[in-house]
C-alpha cells in the first residue's frame, strides 16, 4: 500500500476540502485527486464523495481512517527507531559483567540523556560486520587478532589497558602471594574455558601462553562465572586470569584471591571501534567520556600481544 496515498487520505478527511489539503501537503489538486483514486482502486471501494462544501468520508472511508492513521504512526516510529540521534546509540560489549558494561553504566549515569542500547555479538568479526552494515554504532573489542585487518572505513582508539590478575581458592600454592610473575606460573593449570577458537580473547591468551610457556586450559563445559568461581574455589592447582575491574561477587566462605601479576604485567587491550561516517550524535560524548576515564599507565612493565594495537603515541 502506497503510504504517501494513505497520507493524502488523512489529509483530505482532516482538511474536508480537497484543494486545503493540496496546501497542506504541497500538492496540486490533481495530484491529490490522483492518489486518493489510486487507493481507491487498490481497496476496491469509495472513500470520499466531493461534496459543494469539499469532500465528506464515505462510510467506508471513515471505517478506514483510523486504520489509516495507524499506519502513518507505525512508518514515524519505524523512521524514529534508525535515525541516528532518534534512535538509542548501540554499542556491543564481550560480555555485560565485564569491565567495560560498568564504563558503559557509569557514562549512562553522567549522561541519561543520551539512550544506550547495549548488545553482545559473539565474535570481532561479528561486530565489524555489524558496524558495516550499521547493525550497531560501535563496539568494544581488541584488535586486530591474527589473520584479520579492519576495513578501511572502520576506526579505532585504544580506550583501556585492563591489568590481569591470577584468581586463585585459599588452598592454591600461590594464594598467599603478594604477586606473581608470569615466569612463576610455567606449568601451573590456567583454566579459562570460556576461551571459545576464533575470538579475540582466546588469541589473546594464545599469545600470552606461546611467550611465557604457560598452561591454558580450554577443556570442560563452560557453566559461565559461577561455575568457573566453584571450581577455582575447591581446587589447589587450578586458577585462571580476571581482569583488574571484572565486578565479581561470591560467598564469604569461598576466601577467594585475587593475585597481582608482575614483571610483566599483562594488560588486555579495550578499543572502541566504529565506522567512520556514522553520523550518531551520542558517538562523541561517548568517546569523550572514555578520553576522560582513560588511566594513564606506565608502558613499562607490561605485556600485550605483537598484534594488539597500541595506545595513541606509541608504536
Amino acid at each position: 500500500m502506497d503510504l504517501n496515498a494513505v497520507r493524502t487520505f488523512v489529509a483530505v478527511a482532516e482538511a474536508g476540502q480537497f484543494q486545503r489539503a493540496a496546501v497542506d501537503l504541497s500538492l496540486t489538486q490533481q495530484a491529490v485527486s490522483k492518489r486518493i483514486a489510486s487507493l481507491e482502486r487498490e481497496l476496491g471501494v469509495r472513500l470520499l464523495t466531493r461534496t459543494a462544501r469539499g469532500a465528506d468520508l464515505t462510510i467506508d472511508g471513515q471505517a478506514f481512517l483510523p486504520h489509516a492513521r495507524a499506519l502513518l504512526s507505525a512508518e514515524e516510529r519505524a523512521t524514529a527507531a534508525v535515525r541516528p540521534g532518534s534512535r538509542a546509540l548501540r554499542v556491543d560489549i564481550v560480555g555485560r559483567r565485564l569491565c567495560l558494561a560498568g564504563v558503559l553504566r557509569e557514562f549512562h549515569r553522567l549522561r541519561p540523556d543520551l539512550a544506550l542500547d547495549v548488545v553482545t555479538l559473539p565474535s570481532a568479526e561479528a561486530a565489524v560486520a555489524a558496524l558495516g552494515d550499521g547493525t550497531i554504532d560501535a563496539t568494544f573489542r581488541a584488535i586486530t587478532m591474527p589473520g584479520q585487518r579492519l576495513p578501511r572505513e572502520i576506526e579505532a582508539e585504544p580506550v583501556l589497558d585492563e591489568p590481569l590478575f591470577l584468581f586463585t581458592g585459599p588452598g592454591h600454592v600461590y594464594a598467599g602471594a603478594a604477586s606473581v610473575s608470569l615466569p612463576d606460573l610455567a606449568g601451573h593449570r590456567i583454566w579459562m574455558p570460556g576461551n571459545a577458537p576464533g575470538t579475540e580473547w582466546a588469541a589473546y591468551y594464545e599469545a600470552l601462553a606461546a611467550d611465557f610457556g604457560l598452561t591454558i586450559d580450554t577443556l570442560g563445559p563452560n557453566f559461565g562465572v559461577e561455575g568457573l568461581i566453584d571450581t577455582v574455589a575447591g581446587s589447589t592447582t587450578v586458577a585462571t586470569f580476571l581482569g583488574e575491574h571484572t565486578p565479581l561477587v561470591w560467598p564469604s566462605g569461598y576466601d577467594l584471591r585475587l593475585v597481582p601479576v608482575r614483571d610483566p604485567t599483562p594488560v588486555y587491550p579495550h578499543s572502541l571501534l566504529w565506522h567512520g561516517e556514522n553520523p550518531h550524535p551520542a558517538l562523541a560524548p561517548l568517546r569523550a567520556h572514555l578520553a576522560a576515564v582513560q588511566p594513564d599507565r606506565d608502558e613499562a612493565g607490561t605485556w600485550r600481544p605483537g598484534w594488539a594495537r597500541r595506545p595513541r603515541g606509541h608504536h
